[in-house]
Order: C-alpha cells, then structure tokens, then sequence
C-alpha cells in the first residue's frame, strides 16, 4: 500500500512540469487556436539566459530569474511579431509547422551558444532534498513545482475571467472580426499573449533545470504538457492541470507495475485514446460550427 502511495505523490509532483507546459500551451491555443510546439524551446531559451546571467555575468538569483522571465515575454512577443504575424493567410496547419521550425531553430541556437553538454542550475533546492511524511518521501523541488502550478493556475483563472485584457484574449479567440470590430486591438492581443505564454513556460524550465539541464530537457515536458492539455481540453487551464496531473499518476503506476521501458508511451497512448472519445478533452465543451 505504501508504495502505491508513494507512486501516487510521485506521479503528483510529476504532474507538475507538464501542467506548466500544458498551461502554457492552453494560454495560445485560448486566443489564436494554434498549439505552439515552440513552446518547449521557448523556455529552453529563457532556462540558459537565466544560466548565463548566473554563471557568466555574477547576477543574483532573485535579479537573474527575473531578467530571464522579462526576456521570456519579450521572445514571446517578438516572435509573435516577426514570424507569427507575417504569415498571412496561413492554415492552422501551415501555423503549426511555423512552431515547429522556430523549435528547431531556438535549439540549434541554444546549442550552438552554449554547448549540448549537461550543464548544473545554481538553485537553493535540489533534487534531492526531500521532506518525510510518515513512509511517504516528497522532493522539496517537486513540493515547490506543485505549489507554483497551483498559484499560476488559480492567478490565470482570475486574470482571464475578470480582467479586460483576459476577456480580450477570449474574445479574440471566438470571433477575431467581431473583436476587431468591437474595438479591441487583437494584434497587441496577441503578441501579449504569447509573451505571457512565454513566462508560464519559463517558470517551468527553470523549475525544471535543476533535475536536467540540457537542450533537450524541454522535449519530455513539452510533450507530456501537450497531452495534458489535450485531455483536459485545450481551452480550459484547469482542464489542462489536472490532465497532466493524471496523466502523472497514469505514468507512474504503469511504470510501477507494468513497465517502466514504455512508460513514456502512455503519454501518447492517452492522446489517441482522448481524441477518439472526446475530441474537445475532459473539460472543455464542444464546440459544432454552422455555416
């Protein structure tokens, strides 16, 4: 019994980086219906920004997360501007190919700038710092993952309900003419938020950094996020949080008990399953357009 507790609270915690990654999706998807696979690679970018104001240019932790999370938003934005907007007339399909060369590009710079070798995150948690509750161990990092996904959620919630920018997004989304129409600017709309995007998915690959620091750390979070959020529906974050936190447990317990070499394949194996089903996720309500 007490190891499937302790599967249970590791799959929790793990649950935690994807939910990050899976609300960074949902905020893009929420406004422009394009899921973003450059968003891993966003947050890999922020990760070694943050890396190198600590390690190179002697910032303090507190001075160089919060410059990493401003370049964040401002990559965000930019990106959003320069590529994003000046694809004109493209399909859903032709965006998403578009994020999937800016991943590829954002890595190959990462890489080419600061090496493809494991590199270690300055941080005052590390992955083995552990709190003991009863038989039950929790990682301190992964204690700390959980609570800032919580806060980031519960933040996002009220910011998209209540407001106006947040009700900007939303409306851009469902109808970008009439919002136009209605005096929203929904080219600023959107280049905001794909710089918040940006920020939620730095958060988490500097929560991440400390466990793997690498460019390829983001691949597993970006794709576990993404099936997140697929299951608990792509418009809905607190769809998305408990998707990834499922998903977690679903992980964990196959990995315990079945095995642990397919393990990663459930992520994969809940996305077929979640769009044969519900097409729209858990979550989310399902849309039928009429023309």
């Amino acid at each position: 019994m007490i190891e499937f507790i302790q599967m249970v609270v590791n799959g929790i915690t793990a649950g935690s980086a994807y939910a990050l990654m899976g609300l960074a999706m949902v905020i893009i998807y929420k406004t422009s219906e394009v899921p973003n696979f450059a968003q891993g690679e966003m947050a890999l970018a922020t990760t070694y920004i943050a890396y190198m104001l600590l390690h190179s240019l002697g910032f303090s932790m507190v001075g160089a997360f919060s410059l990493a999370l401003l370049f964040s938003f401002a990559l965000g934005c930019f990106l959003e501007f320069a590529v994003l907007r000046r694809a004109k007339e493209t399909s859903i399909l032709g965006m998403i190919v578009i994020t999937i060369g800016l991943e590829m590009v954002l890595m190959g710079f990462v890489s080419w700038k600061f090496g493809a070798e494991q590199k270690a995150m300055p941080f005052p948690l590390t992955p083995y710092d552990s709190i003991v509750i009863g038989d039950i161990f929790i990682s301190s990092l992964e204690l700390l993952t959980f609570a800032v996904t919580l806060l980031l959620m519960l933040a996002l919630f009220v910011f998209f309900r209540y407001s106006k920018l947040g009700v900007a997004m939303k409306a851009t989304q469902q109808n970008r003419m009439a919002a136009r129409l209605m005096g929203i600017h929904t080219n600023r709309v959107l280049m905001v938020t794909w710089g918040l995007s940006s920020v939620v998915g730095g958060i988490a690959g500097l929560l991440i950094a400390p466990v793997m620091m690498q460019p390829y750390m983001m691949w597993d979070p970006l794709l576990k996020g993404f099936a997140a959020a697929v299951m608990g529906g792509m418009t809905s974050l607190p769809g998305a949080v408990f998707g990834a936190y499922l998903l977690g447990i679903v992980e964990n317990l196959f990995g315990g008990y079945v095995s642990l070499e397919f393990k990663s394949v459930v992520a994969f194996a809940v996305i077929v399953l979640v769009l044969c089903v519900k097409p729209s996720g858990i979550f989310a309500r399902h849309y039928v357009k009429k023309v």
